[in-house]
């Protein structure tokens, strides 16, 4: 899976915004949305309320998570524990990317935010880098990662099996196995 098609995933999650018009419900194929009534938030797709914001139709109202002082918590306690502890969203680093390059006016202490992020990021894909060494040095056959991300699953995913890939075909070459002599017909 690509990074685009993990942010498309991610375009559906649903953020609230501040409408400044009027319009009865919607009816989508993924559901309705609305109605949208000045001033009164309602609940969207984030592909819908990026482009309300683009529009200048809409006030976004930043995710419970996406807060400086809870960004430190979590940014801390992934430094603190040895296993990965579980993430605000599932798509915590899209939805930060997406959300502040269209509406980081809406969004107090952007910059502190984009950071805290990407140290949480940056602690992650250390620890991810480090699993993967203790796995292939210990020539484990399988193993069980809790609460990693989709984006980073993608980012180490294709490293990762082509690297056990070369192993397996390294490993079945130096096994002695059947003899490998060849048969004309």
């Amino acid at each position: 899976m690509e990074p685009a098609e993990v942010e498309f995933l991610a375009e559906k999650e649903l953020v609230t915004i501040v409408p400044n018009f009027s319009l009865d419900r919607i009816h989508l194929i993924g559901g309705d949305l609305g109605p949208f009534n000045p001033g009164l938030p309602v609940e969207v797709p984030v592909w819908l309320a990026i482009n309300l914001k683009q529009r200048q139709k809409c006030r976004l109202i930043p995710p419970e998570w996406m807060d400086v002082g809870k960004l430190e918590e979590i940014r801390d306690q992934e430094r603190k524990e040895d296993t990965f502890t579980p993430m605000p969203s599932p798509y915590y680093m899209e939805l930060t990317k997406l959300l502040l390059n269209y509406a980081s006016d809406n969004i107090p202490r952007a910059d502190e935010i984009r950071t805290l992020v990407k140290d949480t990021w940056d602690t992650r894909m250390a620890k991810l880098r480090l699993s993967a060494d203790s796995f292939v040095r210990q020539q484990e056959v399988h193993a069980k990662l809790d609460n990693l991300t989709l984006m980073e699953i993608n980012t180490t995913g294709t490293f990762l099996t082509q690297a056990l890939d070369h192993m397996y075909k390294l490993r079945t070459n130096l096994q002695p196995g059947e003899s490998s002599h060849s048969q004309d017909f």
